[in-house]
């Protein structure tokens, strides 16, 4: 019996030294490969290069809308790369909103490796060329974050005089999400990664908006609530349905109705 507890407990300790060793794969699910771009839909667009503060050059989309009310910079999820994101590019457009999408480092045609503090410098370098470069009013910004992306645009946006802040189908931070995914792990002793998100919401300077589905499949309705508690007035929660990932397509007219009203709170009137 001692021989048998004496290997399971080796096997578990190896399990964790792997989990340890290898967590930026069970983070980060980025692809190389670029299916489409926004040419396939017929709609303008620059392909930028941006480089962030260490160095790293990464891919960037800025995809004007002539007469928009404003800017959408958006931070993707934790899986593929920006050129799976067309769908969500449509929703956009569709609110006359015009955007600048980026690849976080190791995704799509950026260069480097997945890290958090890569994914926050990676988020400021779209910040800087879209308020710097491109001259935008940071009060014309609002920044969304979907899933991981969340977590980047809350860090983003914390302190920041942007028009305002929506975070979708987030999660309030990232070491909760992994107790509850693997319970059998001591993954608050042994994670890496904290992405934060209730926390740097707490410290937004603008509105804020959480959205999120009670069906949602990978991250429980309970971290958009943590967030919103978090988060500072005015903020509201738009309760979605759906999966993690097709909630926003599913939700149809009730989400893009919601946006455009807490759009035109933020950023005034549709021209």
């Amino acid at each position: 019996m001692s021989y048998v507890l004496a290997g399971l407990a080796a096997a578990y300790a190896v399990l964790l030294v792997w989990v340890f060793a290898f967590q930026e794969r069970m983070v980060y699910h980025p692809s190389r490969d670029m299916d489409l771009t926004p040419a396939a839909r017929g709609w303008a667009f620059d392909d930028i290069r941006l480089t962030a503060a260490d160095g790293v050059e990464l891919n960037a989309w800025v995809l004007p809308v002539e007469g928009a009310r404003g800017w959408i910079l958006f931070c993707h999820g934790n899986a593929g790369n920006i050129s799976h994101r067309l769908e969500t590019l449509d929703i956009f457009r569709g609110l006359n909103l015009s955007v600048l999408i980026f690849d976080y480092r190791g995704y799509g045609l950026s260069q480097g490796r997945p890290s958090e503090e890569g994914t926050y410098r990676d988020a400021a370098a779209a910040w800087q060329y879209l308020t710097g470069t491109c001259g935008v009013d940071p009060r014309e910004v609002v920044i969304w974050g979907r899933s991981l992306g969340g977590a980047v645009a809350a860090q983003l946006a914390a302190g920041k005089p942007c028009a305002g802040l929506i975070l979708e189908s987030s999660f309030a931070d990232i070491r909760t999400l992994g107790a509850r995914l693997y319970p059998y792990l001591p993954i608050r002793l042994i994670s890496r990664y904290r992405y934060p998100t209730a926390q740097n919401a707490s410290r937004a300077l603008c509105p804020v908006m959480i959205i999120h589905s009670p069906e949602d499949d990978l991250i429980a309705y309970s971290h958009a609530e943590d967030i919103f508690e978090a988060a500072p007035e005015p903020k509201r929660l738009l309760t979605i349905r759906g999966d993690h990932n097709g909630g926003f397509l599913l939700s149809g007219e009730v989400y893009t109705q919601a946006v455009d009203a807490f759009v035109t709170d933020v950023l005034g009137e549709n021209p």
